[in-house]
């Protein structure tokens, strides 16, 4: 059984470097693609392919959670197939390296403008029988519709000059901006401003919305609560309703709304920042070897920018932060890296933050193996698992995981790691560890560590003189439960703020018990905003 894929030059009349997908479903409510990580998926890379020129994908190409097409039982499938398309870069750091240019989707290679997909077919697949299959990549996905702005909702987008240098592309960096009630009726106003870290989104911060959501809303909230839980995301519809819900305590964004627009509700600008690369749908905000100067690109051009543009208050005790997962690693990064430019950070459920706990559990400085428990002289050896749903249901193993990274593709393994590791010599990330076998790669961990971002080691390492900036600054907020075993890290660091002094950090911890997990909160994000907005006046300077 095989399957041969083409494009036609009337789709694309240029040869493409990229990665080809087939993706097979038995749910023919949605498009396979739509369906990416829950389903058989396959893939193989393209070098160069002309129009009209099949690639075939058969039992040898490697797929995910399956190895091969011989695990599929015999039945009715919808199929379809997606190339993901390449673009070459020419570094500043001397490498070349073909990946995805993110068309503003934050790298959703299933709906990023340019990709190829075929129409859906309906077929009856059976491994054991030799049946031929073709597939035509006959339409291009179409521009992302950019929503347009509002007296509430801005949006702006700009070439950064620091990571066009870094790439030898024009890369760009933006931000959603949410304005406080009469903002263009008070010219003369300046407001604290509150910076949201999370997975690129075009939506505002907070989910603001001045409509009611759709009947099915929180079906939705629950589709993006497991993909949440998974370490991804899913861009629409509706933006952060993977935090609704009874355990959630997060309003929908139509009630942030009209608390927002409260006649005694506090005057603050709310920004998220956009800042996808060619490797992941966001930097974590920070300066990378792969990914380039990330960090400076949003401390000496985004936030410029948006100063320049939107009347912020510029004084530090004014500016703070807030994030969830991947945004919680981000705005605590930036509250760290740059303590006194910042006025605080509400960190939730952060990506791990002690590399004693790194993902899966695992520690870095001391386990061989990311896929399995060492020690012990049983037959039986423990997985590690990486996420895991509401009553500690294990749903993906680091293995899992890891598989799931190579299928993506040679250019895309980097993932999330690609902020934090160093570069290969074949100038794509080195990954922690090694992709089919599990084991870790001391000299990347070792790199990690001196490049700080092992956080509460560079807390530890630096008190002396980041503790003074900090005191009362960190505020953590984690479920007990969380989806991606990140509370055993935030235990971690809380041990070491805990237990500091000269100065005492002052801050906060706060868990959800029982059973609350990732993207819990123990306030709605009216009443976070609300928190936020008393602590910046709290801090500020006696007139």
């Amino acid at each position: 059984m095989k399957f041969e894929i083409y494009f036609p030059e009337s789709t694309h009349a240029k040869p493409i470097t990229g990665r080809l997908f087939l993706i097979i479903t038995r749910n023919g409510d949605g498009e396979p693609r739509t369906q990416l990580f829950d389903v058989p998926l396959f893939a193989t890379d393209v070098t160069q392919l002309p129009p009209g020129v099949s690639v075939v994908i058969d039992a040898t190409t490697p797929g995910y959670p399956v190895e091969n097409f011989t695990a599929i039982p015999p039945g009715d499938y919808y199929i379809q197939a997606l190339l993901n398309v390449y673009t070459e870069f020419h570094r500043a750091d001397g490498h070349t390296v073909w990946a995805h240019m993110d068309q503003w989707e934050g790298q959703d290679l299933a709906r990023s403008p340019g990709n190829l997909i075929s129409e859906v077919q309906k077929i009856h697949l059976d491994p054991a029988v030799c049946t031929e299959f073709k597939l035509e990549l006959s339409k291009p996905i179409p521009r992302v519709s950019v929503p347009h702005d509002t007296e509430w909702v801005r949006r702006i987008k700009f070439e950064s000059k620091l990571l066009t240098k870094f790439w030898g592309h024009p890369i760009y960096i933006g931000a959603t901006v949410l304005l406080p009630r009469e903002y263009d009726g008070n010219p003369e106003a300046r407001y604290p401003v509150i910076y949201v870290q999370g997975h690129f989104s075009l939506d505002a911060p907070f989910g603001f919305k001045t409509e009611p959501e759709p009947p099915d809303y929180k079906s939705w909230a629950r589709r993006r609560e497991e993909y949440a839980t998974q370490g991804l995301h899913m861009a629409e519809p509706p933006s952060n309703a993977e935090f609704n819900g009874a355990q959630y305590n997060v309003e929908s964004g139509y009630e942030f709304y009209r608390s927002w627009a409260g006649d005694d509700f506090p005057r603050v600008i709310a920004v998220t920042f956009q800042h996808p690369t060619p490797y992941f749908d966001n930097s974590y905000g920070i300066n990378s070897a792969n990914s380039g100067p990330y960090g400076d690109a949003i401390l000496h051009e985004l936030i410029p920018h948006i100063e320049e543009h939107f009347r912020v208050s510029r004084q530090p005790h004014a500016r703070v932060l807030t994030g969830c997962s991947t945004g919680g690693w981000g705005s605590l990064a930036l509250q760290l890296y740059y303590p006194s430019f910042f006025g605080g950070a509400w960190v939730f459920c952060p990506d791990p933050v002690d590399f004693r706990r790194y993902y899966g559990g695992v520690n870095l400085y001391e386990d061989e193996n990311a896929f399995f428990v060492q020690g012990g002289a049983g037959w039986v050896v423990p997985e590690r698992y990486c996420f895991r749903g509401q009553g500690s249901q294990v749903r993906l193993s680091n293995r899992q995981f890891s598989r799931l990274a190579s299928v993506l593709g040679t250019q895309d393994v980097g993932y999330a790691w690609s902020n934090s590791t160093p570069v290969g010599c074949d100038g794509y990330p080195k990954t922690v560890w090694d992709l089919a076998t599990g084991n870790l790669d001391r000299e990347v961990v070792e790199y990690m560590n001196q490049h700080d971002f092992d956080l509460r080691e560079y807390l530890e390492r630096n008190w002396s003189a980041l503790g003074p900036q900090l005191v009362d600054k960190l505020h953590f907020y984690c479920g007990d439960e969380d989806g991606g075993y990140f509370n055993l890290a935030i235990y971690l660091l809380e041990d070491f703020l805990k237990n500091t002094r000269d100065p005492h950090y002052t801050g906060l911890f706060t868990y959800g018990r029982p059973l609350k997990g990732h993207g819990w909160q123990p306030m709605t994000n009216a009443e976070l905003v609300q928190i936020m907005a008393e602590h910046v006046r709290a801090h500020a300077p006696a007139t």
